[in-house]
């Protein structure tokens, strides 16, 4: 992913946690899943397999596309922390652009993706 990629992703992303449009972290993705309200989940590169299990497994089950992003201080960074495993996107409008810009902009590599 270039840099232009990574910046709109990440911009969204921003957006998204300062609009309450989404939430931080295993638990709080987890607690969204399960009340139905999540619509996206976008994993850190870089995530723990720890991490990654305790969340994927709920996300499959739910039909909850999840992407590959980029490393976790990156990713956290844009969400106002110092490191994150996953960021949910529980607003459907944000959710719908950032599919849209994975379809149409970034590397095959990066693409939606269940891990």
């Amino acid at each position: 992913m270039d840099a232009h990629q990574q910046r709109k992703l990440l911009g969204l992303i921003g957006l998204g946690v300062r609009g309450r449009g989404a939430v931080i972290g295993v638990e709080r993705v987890r607690d969204a899943a399960k009340r139905g309200k999540l619509h996206l989940a976008i994993a850190a590169s870089d995530a723990s397999s720890n991490s990654l299990d305790k969340v994927v497994p709920l996300l499959q089950a739910r039909g909850i596309s999840v992407l590959v992003g980029p490393p976790g201080a990156v990713l956290g960074g844009a969400a106002g922390r110092e490191t994150t495993a996953v960021v949910g996107i529980v607003d459907k409008g944000l959710a719908k652009g950032i599919r849209a810009l994975n379809a149409s902009e970034m590397p095959r590599a990066v693409k939606e993706e269940v891990v």
